[in-house]
């Protein structure tokens, strides 16, 4: 009983905090928050959530999910030593394939880019590339 009375709360503050991280009172994105010069500052406060802060799927959010969020320090490996980039470009810009939280969005990038889109492209191209660019300090040799 107590585990799923924290489970639920876990769940209603995620939802609360995406939905701040998603838009704020005067109607802009919050991504604007974070500095597009920081990946590191991005994947924090927008990924870690679910992938957790060392990128191994194990956020506080992962239990709620109704599958695992991927391993993002195996990326490199599973692609035969090779980053996989341009996957993850589109991940990020339009979803995944096996979306593990009932749509194809990132729970949060997916409808923050998609407005970033509109306003400044690219800002949008800065924040994926310098994402990506620490995504890459997270692999495992």
């Amino acid at each position: 009983m107590l585990k799923r009375f924290l489970l639920s709360v876990l769940v209603a503050a995620l939802s609360v905090g995406m939905g701040y991280a998603q838009s704020n009172t005067n109607g802009t994105t919050a991504v604007n928050k974070t500095t597009a010069t920081s990946g590191k500052q991005m994947y924090i406060n927008y990924c870690a959530s679910c992938h957790g802060v060392d990128g191994r799927g194990n956020g506080p959010a992962a239990a709620a999910l109704k599958m695992p969020p991927t391993d993002l320090t195996v990326l490199s490996r599973n692609n035969h030593g090779e980053f996989p980039e341009t996957h993850i470009v589109t991940v990020l810009q339009y979803g995944a394939e096996f979306p593990s939280h009932g749509s194809v969005e990132m729970p949060v990038w997916g409808p923050i880019f998609g407005k970033m889109e509109t306003v400044n492209p690219q800002v949008k191209q800065l924040r994926i590339s310098n994402l990506i660019r620490y995504l890459k300090t997270l692999q495992v040799k």
